[in-house]
């Protein structure tokens, strides 16, 4: 098991690839042959970003995309075939980045975190850690990014405090366990295929 932890000032910022905003980079992986880390050597991509207007979303083609509001309330995304309800905080929805979709804000801006993949690339799951428990961890990277207020965890039997805005990133070549102690984060957790 090694971990990491990504402090918030040393996260990057980078523009939506619109340009309708700018995204917060917390973490992400690009093919190691790839001359410049862009849209296309992206394997993964781990951020937060503000929504802050109803806007388009960017064309992303071959991506898969977790999205999870984690201020605010309110958000549906919107496309020509069907809807996703993020209306209250911590509901991860799973969509496509070829997929035409636009933002409708309810209750005023909102703050997202997204777990993107580059199809057939990784495996992506994005949940809520809100309530004390234990949840198996499979091989792989992992990302615990405390979201309000510092946030205490187990990981196997070591513990780890994880300050307001940063991530704990881990990786693990087998199986583990973690568990929440306090507070609220959010877990990303990528499986390389390959």
């Amino acid at each position: 098991m090694k971990t990491t932890l990504l402090k918030s000032e040393d996260y990057t910022r980078s523009p939506w690839k619109n340009g309708g905003g700018i995204f917060t980079d917390i973490a992400g992986a690009y093919r190691a042959d790839a001359s410049a880390k862009d849209w296309d050597s992206l394997l993964w991509r781990f951020a937060s970003t503000p929504i802050v207007a109803p806007a388009p979303f960017s064309f992303m083609p071959g991506i898969d995309r977790l999205q999870m509001v984690v201020g605010g309330r309110g958000l549906v995304l919107k496309s020509p075939t069907q809807e996703f309800d993020e209306r209250e905080p911590f509901t991860t929805v799973r969509f496509t980045g070829e997929m035409e979709i636009v933002t409708e804000l309810e209750a005023g801006p909102v703050e997202v975190v997204n777990l993107m993949a580059r199809r057939g690339a990784a495996g992506i799951e994005l949940v809520a850690l809100r309530e004390p428990g234990d949840r198996p961890l499979s091989a792989g990277t992992h990302l615990v990014y405390a979201v309000s207020g510092d946030c205490s965890i187990r990981l196997n039997s070591e513990d780890f405090v994880i300050p307001d805005g940063g991530t704990l990133k881990v990786e693990l070549t087998e199986a583990s366990s973690l568990a929440l102690v306090s507070g609220i984060a959010v877990l990303g957790s990528i499986q390389v295929i390959g």
